[in-house]
């Protein structure tokens, strides 16, 4: 089953302040929620947080935070920038 991945106007302003390494590691993060869904234990650091929230690292000081929608196979990316301003 494909999932539909949507990205948040607030995750789309912090992408904008990624390094290039780390644009190319959300890319396959993204790829890999719209395959396998949001329970993602492959990547760095994941984990589920409350409700149907989850997050990753994509380095060090990077990171990425995404939830499970109640419309059924859709998954919003509401967070993407530093791990010091995550939202956890």
């Amino acid at each position: 089953m494909k999932w539909t991945v949507v990205i948040k106007k607030k995750a789309t302003k912090g992408i904008q302040n990624l390094p290039k390494g780390m644009k190319a590691k959300l890319v396959a993060l993204i790829k890999d929620l719209e395959n396998s869904g949001p329970y993602q234990p492959a990547w760095p650091n994941y984990s589920p947080l409350e409700n149907d929230d989850y997050h990753c690292h994509l380095s060090y000081s990077w990171v990425a935070c995404w939830r499970e929608t109640k419309k059924g196979i859709e998954i919003e990316v509401y967070y993407v920038g530093s791990r010091e301003k995550a939202p956890y």
